[in-house]
């Protein structure tokens, strides 16, 4: 699919959705996220970064203390491996799938596609199909091409590569997972690098079988994980939350304690209007994350347009990590950190009627109030409690 270089930077509904592009935007290229870099630019790529991806190979995983043990690789590289087969059974030609590269589909598009009269009823049906595969959240938007990565990255040499998309696609069917509350109460450790393991498998599994379901209706489908675009402006313009401080989504359901994947498609569907909450205005008085981060890769202040580095998209005004001393971290640790995801005030289990009603006071006039009660919230747990309390 041929995507213009630029697009004109605003659009309807960028208001709604806490989108504010600037006449400086330019679209970004995946070539620059801070995991690609990794491989090809040597102001990121280090001993750590490569010690950082062998340690997913259970010969490579230093053992180092609680957290950090034998086990706890053992259940973190175990949590990926669906998504680890899916994206190498195609890595001879350079193509990462879900990650580099949108995911191959396996299912033909049928030769009679289903008459659809009804866009509304079908998104409906789509949404009823993402909860039956496992999705937790599922919301739709338009394809906003601004999104959309100029390019995809060829592995072999870590080159720009054209996409190879279908023509035609009309819509972004975007799905949250949840991860585990437990695990992500013991970031930073590779333990709890199983809750990001596990929501990537199951986003493989997920993505692939509902877009051979609307392959099967005679539509196409592109299943997809980090690959193809930028899946944060989807998820906002998709109804699903709203972007905080801490570079993440805040969902009514699960506050910032999700993975994200999409579907691009052309099946004629009705598309979800973004659904401002107040987080925005929680945010602007909370520095909780950028007080945590162990690096000071967060911003404090409000949104602005200043970019760190190349990892950063340019010409959106919003809260923006320096990546190039976030990823560092990790890479010494050996696993994913999310404390910035741990003590977020919004991180919380709204099963639960207390954490319901705090929910109801951090997006009303009483935010300050509910940013006092949440002063020692987000604490850590020791991930050999974990262990302990099976």
């Amino acid at each position: 699919m041929p995507w213009p270089q630029n697009t004109p930077p605003q659009r309807d509904g960028d208001a709604a959705a806490g989108i504010e592009v600037t006449d400086d935007f330019e679209r970004f290229s995946q070539r620059n996220d801070i995991f690609t870099r990794a491989f090809w630019d040597k102001r990121v790529k280090s001993k750590h970064t490569m010690k950082f991806f062998s340690s997913y190979r259970m010969e490579a995983a230093p053992r180092r203390g609680d957290g950090f043990s034998q086990r706890d690789f053992a259940l973190r590289n175990a949590a990926w491996l669906i998504s680890d087969v899916v994206s190498g059974r195609r890595a001879q030609e350079g193509i990462r799938e879900g990650f580099q590269a949108a995911i191959r589909p396996d299912t033909p598009v049928a030769k009679e596609a289903l008459e659809i009269d009804n866009p509304a009823r079908m998104s409906a049906e789509v949404k009823r199909i993402a909860k039956f595969f496992g999705a937790d959240l599922c919301g739709i938007t338009d394809l906003d091409e601004r999104w959309i990565y100029t390019a995809r990255v060829d592995t072999r040499d870590m080159s720009e590569a054209p996409h190879d998309l279908p023509e035609g696609l009309t819509s972004v069917i975007v799905l949250g997972h949840e991860m585990d509350k437990e695990l992500v109460a013991t970031y930073p450790s590779a333990l709890a690098g199983a809750a990001t393991g596990r929501e990537y498998s199951h986003e493989a599994a997920i993505v692939m079988q509902f877009a051979a379901y609307i392959r099967n209706l005679g539509y196409e489908a592109v299943p997809s994980m980090n690959d193809t675009g930028l899946v944060i402006p989807f998820a906002v313009k998709a109804g699903l939350g709203e972007y905080a401080r801490n570079q993440m989504v805040i969902t009514p359901e699960f506050g910032p304690r999700l993975r994200f994947s999409k579907i691009f498609t052309n099946l004629p569907l009705t598309h979800d209007a973004p659904q401002p909450q107040g987080v925005k205005a929680f945010c602007d008085i909370c520095t909780k994350c950028a007080d945590a981060c162990p690096v000071k890769a967060l911003p404090y202040g409000p949104p602005s347009t200043v970019t760190a580095n190349v990892s950063a998209i340019k010409g959106v005004r919003k809260w923006t990590s320096n990546a190039e001393k976030c990823f560092p971290f990790w890479a010494k640790m050996a696993s994913d950190c999310a404390i910035c995801m741990r003590v977020c005030p919004f991180n919380r289990d709204y099963s639960k009627r207390r954490n319901r009603l705090w929910l109801n006071l951090a997006l009303g006039p009483m935010r300050k109030l509910a940013l006092r009660l949440a002063a020692k919230h987000g604490q850590r747990r020791k991930p050999a409690e974990w262990w302990g309390k099976a």
